[in-house]
């Protein structure tokens, strides 16, 4: 089954943006370099945007121009990365992409999510954490994404699932679980598959 037209134009959306002067490319570049060395070494909460500023070598003000805050930078080096795998459940293979059943799409979506996670933890939680979570453009495309298989699936109260189904993917929830629980991506994505089938018994 093709994604539903919301999906294609919510993707679209994501997608737009205008072209930049070779100047801005360049400054945004140097940011977004300063910024992921930056967050590596002590994750989005401990940077402040003066850091970032002088580890770049641009004025405040052409940082605040872009980036209003912290999160926006984390959205900006988290957004290849999301989008990758939004372009997979559009047009990838099955069961990730379309053409397998919904609860095989589903734990296909988590095993991917726990990927994700698992690689750029400190980028999704500069991003998506706490309420900040709701309001992001990847957050609405997961959340379309979950719905779609859900309403090709049957499930009922779908509208309440489909948000208790991506609470597993807060990005605290998993550092939680790897850093202090020590589970591995393997365990965590084994747990979220056995929730998928538990939800979408044809997983």
């Amino acid at each position: 089954m093709d994604e539903p037209s919301s999906l294609l134009d919510l993707t679209a959306g994501l997608s737009a943006g205008k072209q930049e002067r070779a100047d801005a490319a360049r400054n945004r570049t140097r940011v977004l370099n300063a910024a992921a060395r930056l967050f590596a070494e002590h994750g989005p909460g401990g940077v402040s945007m003066q850091d970032i500023a002088r580890a770049a070598g641009v004025g405040k003000g052409t940082l605040y121009r872009r980036y209003p805050d912290i999160a926006s930078i984390a959205v900006a080096l988290l957004d290849d990365h999301e989008r990758t795998l939004q372009e997979k459940l559009l047009r990838g293979e099955p069961p990730l992409g379309p053409g397998a059943p919904p609860g095989e799409r589903l734990a296909a979506f988590y095993e991917a999510m726990a990927e994700l996670l698992d690689q750029h933890t400190h980028l999704v939680l500069g991003t998506e954490t706490g309420r900040s979570r709701f309001a992001t453009g990847a957050y609405g495309f997961w959340r379309t994404h979950v719905a779609a298989l859900l309403r090709e699936a049957g499930t009922e109260d779908r509208e309440a699932m489909v948000d208790l189904l991506l609470a597993p993917l807060a990005p605290e929830v998993f550092q939680f679980q790897r850093d202090q629980l020590g589970l591995d991506v393997r365990q965590i994505a084994r747990a979220l598959t056995a929730l998928a089938r538990s939800v979408v018994p044809n997983a």
